[in-house]
């Protein structure tokens, strides 16, 4: 898009306001330096002459567009494009760690935990060109989903994937926290942080919890904790005895105090989800506190346009001078 048309030189135009005087003053001169005529009848110079005092203004205001336009060409104007390019001059590294386990089917959330989860996580990737991000999936274990990358296709992809009974029925919590260590140990970034995603308390596993905060310290590793799941109590869907789906209400139990702990033993905060759009609320959160350091930089693409009012002076100029020189030459 083009801005504005500026001038490169505008000194020049302050001219433009000698042109009105240099005007007045030449019909003032003109007026005073005619002749007079004594004629028995004016009839005749009036009809073979008054074409040609209209010419002569007519001279005048060529003479004077030329000037302008000599003056405004002096003055170089320009149009000017400006093109904006924003680079990334820090890069975050972000391990996204979610709960798979058989709880996450509760259908407090729409659908599902597990699948409003994968969609405001999806979400977020989308909206964060320059980090790089990895997935951890855990429930009796963990393992990585996807290592740390800058293909944001390939991440979102690979979530897709992620269903329950991938692994082994559980919470283990510690795991999934030591695995995603893991995946930024080895991180340059200078800002490493892990998203840890569960509704549940820690029961399964062979890696306490805090032991896995440790490790997190020991890297620099930031860890934002989220609890999912509504109060009180959940409709989870199961099939009776007869094979029909059915549904039961089973207990929200989400270890809020551990959750506590290892977010702000780690420099990171705790947020509870009891829906989905409080979800998505605490990644814009997330969004917002890890911001991604940007430069933007300005190209400015300049085009003269001098051209256009040095060829109207020049077809002004000419005009005149064939005026001037043919229906207007003096006779002498």
């Amino acid at each position: 898009m083009f801005d504005q048309i500026e001038f490169l030189n505008p000194q020049f135009l302050y001219l433009l306001f000698v042109i009105p005087i240099i005007l007045v003053w030449e019909i003032f001169r003109n007026t005073k330096r005619n002749p007079t005529i004594l004629w028995s009848s004016g009839y005749m110079i009036e009809k073979n002459l008054n074409w040609k005092v209209i010419l002569k203004y007519v001279l005048w205001v060529t003479r004077s567009l030329a000037l302008s336009a000599i003056i405004v060409a002096l003055a170089r104007p320009q149009t000017t494009e400006v093109s904006t390019e924003t680079l990334s001059k820090e890069g975050i590294d972000i391990v996204i760690a979610m709960d798979v386990s058989t709880s996450m089917l509760a259908e407090d959330f729409k659908p599902n935990r597990l699948q409003a989860a994968k969609q405001v996580a999806h979400d977020f990737i989308s909206g964060r060109h320059s980090d790089r991000f990895g997935l951890v999936v855990y429930a009796g274990e963990s393992f990585t989903q996807c290592p740390l990358t800058t293909d944001h296709k390939v991440v979102k992809n690979l979530l897709k994937d992620v269903k329950d009974g991938l692994i082994e029925d559980g919470t283990a919590i510690g795991m999934g926290l030591a695995t995603s260590v893991s995946r930024l140990k080895e991180s340059k970034a200078e800002s490493k942080v892990i998203i840890l995603l569960t509704d549940g308390e820690n029961n399964s596993g062979f890696i306490d919890p805090m032991t896995a905060v440790e490790i997190a310290q020991e890297s620099e590793v930031k860890v934002y904790t989220i609890g999912v799941g509504s109060y009180g109590t959940a409709p989870y869907p199961t099939q009776d005895m007869w094979g029909r789906d059915t549904y039961v209400n089973v207990e929200v139990k989400i270890d809020e105090e551990l959750l506590i702990n290892i977010a702000e033993a780690t420099g990171g905060m705790y947020f509870r989800a009891n829906s989905k759009d409080k979800l998505e609320k605490i990644y814009e959160q997330i969004e917002r506190l890890e911001k991604t350091e940007l430069e933007e930089l300005k190209f400015y693409n300049h085009e003269e346009k001098f051209e256009f009012f040095a060829l109207m002076a020049l077809i002004l100029l000419f005009s005149e001078f064939i005026l001037q020189y043919t229906l207007l030459k003096s006779i002498a």
